[in-house]
């Protein structure tokens, strides 16, 4: 990987805050030819600083209501299992291997505390969980 210029760095936050941002708005923050920010883009796509242009969507309206995070003990035996099971499921938002006395933390959401709660029983088959319901949002993600 290579370092990073001040131009790369302005043109990863314009496309941080909107991937929708138009080259030409791009072009003309960066004082460079459309074409010039068109080829950083791709070079940055190439080399993995982009991975891709999401849309941010506001589950609430989408009926997912229910935000939790999960965490969970799993033994390493039971680890390929777990990411089989874990990546066909639609409510996870996002899945992670950490530290401390639980291995694993998902983010997830549900229309319903009945849902989460039917979920949290398939879950259990892995090991012991601790969950934490979302009441509100203060720092959206970067």
């Amino acid at each position: 990987m290579r370092n990073l210029d001040e131009i790369d760095v302005k043109i990863l936050n314009m496309l941080k805050k909107n991937a929708r941002t138009p080259l030409k708005e791009l072009s003309a923050e960066v004082f460079l030819t459309t074409p010039a920010v068109s080829s950083r883009m791709e070079k940055l796509e190439r080399e993995g600083y982009i991975k891709g242009y999401h849309a941010a969507l506001d589950m609430e309206k989408l009926g997912y209501g229910i935000k939790a995070f999960i965490m969970i003990t799993v033994e390493p035996e039971d680890s390929k299992k777990f990411y089989e099971f874990i990546k066909e499921q639609r409510c996870v938002l996002e899945c992670d291997h950490i530290t401390g006395p639980y291995s694993m933390i998902m983010k997830v959401v549900f229309p319903s505390t009945t849902l989460l709660d039917e979920f949290l029983g398939k879950l259990q088959v892995f090991g012991k969980t601790e969950t934490q319901v979302v009441f509100s949002n203060v720092v959206e993600r970067r």
